[in-house]
């Protein structure tokens, strides 16, 4: 079995991210709050615009966990935790800060999950959009 050294999410990469998704958030006209949490879901970088809602800090925090731990962009979990979805209990099941929110996505390199990030403080499909944007520029 051969094994491939994927390189770790670094914090330099983290803030081309933050830097890149307030890029586009401040494009928009909308005050964000930025995290991003390497593969393990430790905090590497994390920034709140002054004019950004309070709970968008956390908010955007719990997205990025929510799409590390599940491996998804929380876009595409938020069906699954309504009434008849088979996650609905997912959110109070667990002792842990999920959020089935818009503006989390899971980062990959090589096709493995190396960390994610989250955007809070615009409507949800806002803050995806900027998360989508930030992947792109790291990907460049």
């Amino acid at each position: 079995m051969s094994t491939t050294a994927v390189t770790p999410l670094t914090t330099a990469d983290a803030e081309t991210l933050v830097t890149a998704a307030r890029a586009a958030a401040e494009a928009a006209g909308v005050p964000v709050s930025v995290t991003v949490l390497d593969a393990g879901g430790h905090l590497l970088a994390f920034r709140r615009d002054d004019r950004a809602v309070l709970i968008s800090g956390e908010t955007s925090t719990r997205k990025a966990y929510t799409a590390l731990q599940l491996n998804a962009p929380t876009a595409d979990l938020v069906d699954l935790v309504k009434p008849e979805g088979p996650f609905h209990s997912l959110p109070t099941a667990l002792d842990r800060p999920l959020l089935f929110i818009a503006g989390g996505i899971p980062v990959h390199r090589n096709g493995r999950l190396v960390g994610a990030m989250g955007v809070g403080g615009g409507a949800p499909e806002q803050d995806h959009s900027f998360a989508a944007a930030a992947l792109r520029e790291l990907a460049r």
